[in-house]
């Protein structure tokens, strides 16, 4: 199942339009409030699908009954990039455990690349909703690595991908190699992939913009 947020008219295009501009990209804590806030209203997308059960508050004038989660989530990232968009969806999920992955691209000579993974840190997974984000879904690959690293720690119950920008050839990549019951969140689409696996017009390096560049 993919939601992309942006069809419909709401702040999300206002976020989506600032963290595509390359003047407002210049202010990079700007850049990581834009990511974040996505993360925000993603967690809050994503709530409304989730397991609830009434509990019984006690208030200074008697006894409500309200619907709060059953339980919480994994809110999974791939560092560095998604580290904003973590920050949001981990704001509204304020209780949630936490796993992060170290993954990067390896470069051959040839111009492909591999998908490498560093460093992993999860509880297990198993039975649980799993939310796993990264602010941009370009080729697919690093969250289809990411994703089949993350399933030796346990088979979760509900799976939430989401990205703040994504390719269609990603899209179709992540929805061919993962489960039918999947749930794909992104803000926007863009046809258009570099031969680097650059989407286009997308918003260039979110790692970079959001921390600075690299050696």
């Amino acid at each position: 199942m993919l939601n992309i947020l942006g069809n419909q008219n709401s702040i999300v295009n206002q976020y989506i339009s600032e963290l595509r501009d390359v003047e407002i990209q210049k202010d990079r804590l700007r850049f990581r409030t834009n990511l974040e806030r996505l993360g925000e209203i993603f967690a809050y997308e994503i709530s409304k699908h989730l397991p609830y059960a009434l509990r019984e508050v006690t208030t200074p004038l008697g006894i409500a009954s309200v619907p709060v989660l059953e339980e919480q989530p994994v809110i999974a990232t791939i560092l560095r990039a998604g580290i904003p968009l973590h920050q949001g969806l981990l704001n509204i999920f304020d209780h949630a455990d936490n796993a992060f992955i170290s993954a990067y691209r390896k470069h051959h000579k040839d111009g492909s690349f591999d998908i490498k993974l560093e460093y992993v840190s999860t509880p297990r997974l198993d039975g649980r909703i799993f939310i796993l984000s990264d602010p941009m879904l370009a080729t697919g690959a690093s969250v289809i690595t990411t994703y089949r690293a993350l399933l030796e720690r346990g088979t979760p119950r509900q799976i939430h991908i989401v990205a703040a920008l994504a390719s269609s050839e990603g899209v179709t990549y992540v929805k061919s190699h993962m489960a039918e019951n999947v749930v794909l969140w992104v803000g926007a689409v863009d046809e258009e992939l570099t031969a680097q696996a650059y989407i286009v017009p997308g918003l260039g390096d979110a790692g970079d913009l959001a921390y600075g560049g690299k050696f």
